[in-house]
């Protein structure tokens, strides 16, 4: 946010997200758009977004950067689009365990698949760790992180409900979240960590997880 207090005037901006620009119709350029996040992903994965430039994803897709430009922006542009597409199909993931739970037994298990799902969805694309990273990073592109939580939250909260918890609307919106939120952390803890260890914190997660639903909700 910046204050301009000259002339008695203030003047109040802020950094406003980066987003794409609209997505082409056409066949080709839409085969143009998908070779250019193929690339960053794998740019991204290789060397981190720090040190991706514009000019290396283009070089990469085979491009010119003004092609490039056209369709993004900016780099924020580009690490929005595939952040979005993976928060996708980690959402995709989680709903497909838990839409068949039918009960609250059910449901503490259907959580320990989740993690163990969402871990391998980090492993099975690299770039996912760079990309997140990058969305904390910068303030503009926070809102994605925040939305994904919340949609996955929401979810729980329908299966929650579906099984028979009952309560206020207000404390289980703010469990589930908790719940989500600590199991998204819990993964993104364990992919910096060695293999051996990472399965323990993700080991102790899922105990501690299923522990505290049963106890909170079982009759």
């Amino acid at each position: 946010m910046v204050v301009n207090r000259s002339s008695n005037v203030t003047t109040m901006t802020q950094a406003m997200p980066s987003q794409p620009r609209k997505l082409p119709s056409q066949q080709r350029s839409r085969e143009r758009v998908e070779r250019i996040l193929a690339v960053a992903g794998d740019l991204i994965a290789e060397r981190g977004s720090d040190a991706v430039k514009m000019s290396d994803i283009a070089d990469g897709a085979g491009v010119s950067i003004g092609s490039l430009y056209q369709y993004f922006p900016d780099k924020g542009a580009v690490i929005r689009t595939l952040a979005e597409r993976y928060n996708q199909i980690g959402r995709e993931c989680v709903e497909r365990i838990m839409v068949d739970v039918a009960s609250l037994d059910g449901l503490a298990e259907a959580l320990k698949v989740v993690v163990d799902e969402y871990y391998g969805m980090f492993q099975d694309y690299p770039a996912t760790r760079d990309i997140w990273s990058a969305t904390l990073a910068d303030k503009a592109l926070r809102d994605i992180d925040a939305e994904d939580t919340r949609a996955h939250a929401a979810f729980l909260e329908k299966v929650l409900r579906k099984v028979g918890v009952e309560g206020d609307g207000t404390e289980l919106t703010s469990y589930a979240l908790l719940v989500m939120y600590l199991l998204c952390a819990t993964v993104r803890l364990a992919i910096t960590l060695p293999d051996d260890e990472a399965r323990r914190v993700l080991d102790g997660y899922k105990v501690m997880a299923a522990r505290d639903l049963l106890a909170k909700f079982a009759a």
